[in-house]
């Protein structure tokens, strides 16, 4: 199966990509495997995503364990429960677009071979889960 991935490994053209890459520490062994974005919803803003980091760890280790490499980022995130019943409560179905579109734009943007979300609360998930929709990747849901 050719990977995604491949348009930025394969070709001479695309050395600086690669520069890039391993300037984060990636070998040459690295960039034949899959790439997996992970899209991590921690944040300190809202309880419902400040356990979030510990199963992104997790997610990252199985990507490894696997023969991937995985590639964490996050994410904005808005809590309804915190800005119920004030003008911040016009964020919170926005967010899940907002979210839906980072997630969209790194994981095809960047060139990811598979993406596993991790979410924690009822605006982020089904934001995460958009994003799912709209890639053409394999992708699961934490």
């Amino acid at each position: 199966m050719k990977h995604r991935s491949s348009e930025l490994t394969d070709d001479p053209q695309r050395a600086p990509a690669r520069a890039m890459l391993m300037a984060m520490g990636l070998t040459q062994d690295d960039l034949t495997k899959p790439f997996v974005a992970i899209a991590n919803l921690a944040s300190d803003v809202t309880p419902c995503n400040v356990h979030l980091d510990r199963f992104a760890q997790a997610a990252k280790d199985g990507v490894r364990a696997a023969d991937g490499v995985p590639f964490e980022f996050g994410t904005i995130t808005v809590s309804d429960g915190i800005s119920m019943g004030t003008e911040g409560m016009k964020t919170s179905l926005v967010s899940r677009e907002v979210i839906a579109d980072s997630i969209e734009l790194v994981t095809f943007g960047e060139r990811m071979d598979g993406l596993i979300t991790i979410a924690g609360c009822d605006k982020n998930m089904p934001g995460c889960m958009m994003a799912m929709a709209r890639l053409n990747v394999p992708s699961i849901f934490m």
